[in-house]
């Protein structure tokens, strides 16, 4: 079977919080052919495990990370380690993958009033540029 997955799957699976779905989304990962994990699946994923969880961005960076290795995955892997690389810089996950699929589509700078995401990009050597109110 080729599945794709919600993020509550993910999340069973890694938590392990209610055993049977844990039982249930196990099952699912190992046996399924393909696995199409999407980016808002995984933003998704970070935040749950961030703000419901209480993981860490090491952890969930982990958790990523131990997903990826799986065979049987497939996800845009450009994206998910340009959220990777802002998660584990200390900003938001979400926000490394908007930057790279903007830049994908074709936007040259990212824009945002979030200036810790700003500032990370430009650390990473990406054009972005912080809006203040009233521009």
């Amino acid at each position: 079977m080729r599945v794709a997955v919600d993020t509550n799957v993910l999340v069973r699976a890694v938590v392990r919080d209610d055993l049977p779905q844990a039982r249930a989304a196990a099952k699912v990962l190992t046996d399924a052919e393909l696995i199409a994990v999407a980016l808002p699946c995984l933003c998704e994923f970070v935040w749950v495990l961030r703000k419901v969880y209480g993981f860490q961005p090491s952890d969930a960076a982990t958790a990523i990370r131990a997903l990826l290795a799986a065979a049987n995955v497939e996800v845009n892997r450009p994206a998910v380690e340009a959220g990777l690389s802002i998660l584990e810089a200390g900003g938001d996950f979400a926000d490394g993958i908007i930057a790279y699929e903007g830049t994908w589509l074709g936007g040259e700078t990212f824009v945002s009033f979030d200036k810790k995401a700003v500032t990370l990009l430009m650390a990473q050597g990406q054009p972005a540029r912080l809006l203040r109110g009233g521009q």
